[in-house]
């Protein structure tokens, strides 16, 4: 899977993989978010390792939107478990009390099956793409556990905000202090989501309809003179950690030279 890369200021590298992202009813019907699979997280200066597993919705939803995993050392040692939910919280709890829990769960589960009828069963082939509804439990904590993320509430107006967190809300936030410090290329300045973020979607579709056309008789330009597109503050190469390609940064963004910039807006 994909690699990404972070740095932290105690001189730490990290690398993970994400999860597979399944949207449901993209076409018909309400959209919902579905990830599972699971995901490695390292730290290559000390070699501890993070492997977590978001679980699968499954036919009645009891899974839907779960997480659970453990942080390991570099001899596999298992160092804390982790368990949860993306879309609410994330507990960490000592492993053997986690494997303790999950074994009691998983006979008490299977009790519960036992006496359920098989009637209840509905084929796969019946059902719609609607998302399940949560366990009305939602995340059960495991006594000795420490909160370590919990989602913040969205914002009274998100409805009328596409239904943002704060945190996507102010990502393309501008005032004109900013304005004097940023490239002008800054995805930030483009005008059609300036437009859209003021609610003017017809302005908005003549702004993105006449950038695709000045990309693409730029691009054509570019193949006349022969001149070949340079990404100006990231290069590819090889990962100097686990050696796969990636995004490397090429410097000099923060040097605040933005003379010679293409005008793409």
């Amino acid at each position: 899977g994909l690699a990404l890369l972070l740095f932290f200021r105690h001189n730490e590298a990290y690398t993970w993989t994400n999860p597979t992202c399944c949207v449901h009813n993209i076409i018909v019907g309400k959209l919902w978010i579905e990830q599972y699979g699971n995901m490695e997280i390292t730290n290559h200066k000390t070699g501890d390792k993070c492997v977590l597993n978001f679980k699968p919705c499954g036919l009645f939803g009891k899974e839907l939107h779960k997480v659970e995993g453990y942080i390991q050392d570099k001899s596999k040692k298992k160092l804390c478990a982790l368990y949860g939910k993306w879309t609410e919280c994330l507990y960490s709890v000592d492993p053997a009390t986690f494997d303790a829990f999950k074994k009691n769960d998983k006979k008490n589960t299977e009790e519960k099956k036992h006496s359920k009828q098989v009637s209840l069963l509905v084929s796969a082939s019946e059902e719609s793409d609607e998302m399940p509804m949560p366990d009305s439990e939602s995340v059960c904590v495991i006594p000795g556990s420490v909160l370590l993320w919990r989602i913040a509430p969205r914002p009274p107006n998100s409805a009328q905000m596409y239904n943002f967190t704060s945190f996507a809300m102010v990502l393309n936030e501008i005032d004109k202090d900013m304005e004097s410090v940023i490239p002008k290329t800054d995805c930030r300045l483009r005008p059609d989501i300036r437009a859209m973020e003021n609610g003017e979607i017809d302005l908005a579709s003549e702004e993105k309809k006449r950038l695709e056309e000045k990309q693409r008789a730029a691009r054509k330009n570019r193949s006349r003179s022969e001149e070949d597109w340079r990404t100006r503050w990231f290069h590819q190469g090889p990962n100097p950690h686990n050696g796969a390609q990636d995004w490397l940064y090429s410097g000099s963004y923060w040097d605040r030279n933005y003379s010679n910039l293409p005008d793409i807006y």
